[in-house]
């Protein structure tokens, strides 16, 4: 985020660098360029800086995420304080699911934990574990075994998560159940 703010920095000066030249030209053809003219340009530089990191957030998340993390969701959004959007919606928000290190459960196959990780513009990654029953199809939140349980895996998550129904044609499903399969 500081790189951002300096590279924000750094697009307002320049574009205010450029409105500085076309004043000092102005002057030697015999005119003068309106005094609002370097503020401007600045402002152009930083919004316009701002608006390109907003719409290429999302590309540049999805080409660093590592083999084996696929997009499930993307969240497309419009608001009031960012005109711009209505004309192109904006991905501030997805999700990725890391099908590619899915564990299946040793007594049931069917059975897999799998990461979904959670993005947000501006904010910190998050890690969800989540149970996915490829024969259901359905999904769970994983909760984390106590120190000292004696419990199975499928009798921990048959006690403590409430199962939710997933449609075959769900992307969590297909990436999970059928690249494991």
């Amino acid at each position: 985020m500081l790189y951002e703010f300096i590279a924000t920095i750094a697009a307002g000066f320049g574009l205010a660098g450029i409105a500085l030249i076309i004043t000092h030209l102005s002057k030697l053809s015999g005119r003068r360029a309106p005094k609002w003219l370097i503020p401007l340009f600045g402002a152009a530089g930083i919004f316009g800086f701002q608006i390109h990191q907003e719409y290429n957030w999302y590309d540049q998340e999805v080409a660093q995420l590592p083999k084996g993390v696929t997009v499930i969701k993307k969240v497309e959004e419009s608001t009031w304080f960012r005109p711009w959007s209505y004309v192109k919606p904006q991905t501030l928000r997805f999700i990725a699911a890391d099908s590619g290190n899915a564990r299946p459960n040793a007594d049931n196959k069917d059975i897999y934990l799998v990461n979904l990780y959670l993005f947000e513009r501006r904010r910190s990654v998050q890690q969800v574990p989540q149970v996915i029953d490829c024969a259901a199809p359905a999904r769970a939140d994983y909760v984390l075994q106590e120190k000292g349980s004696q419990l199975t895996i499928d009798e921990h998550v048959k006690q403590t998560t409430k199962w939710r129904p997933l449609a075959t044609d769900d992307p969590l499903f297909i990436s999970v159940c059928a690249n494991n399969a």
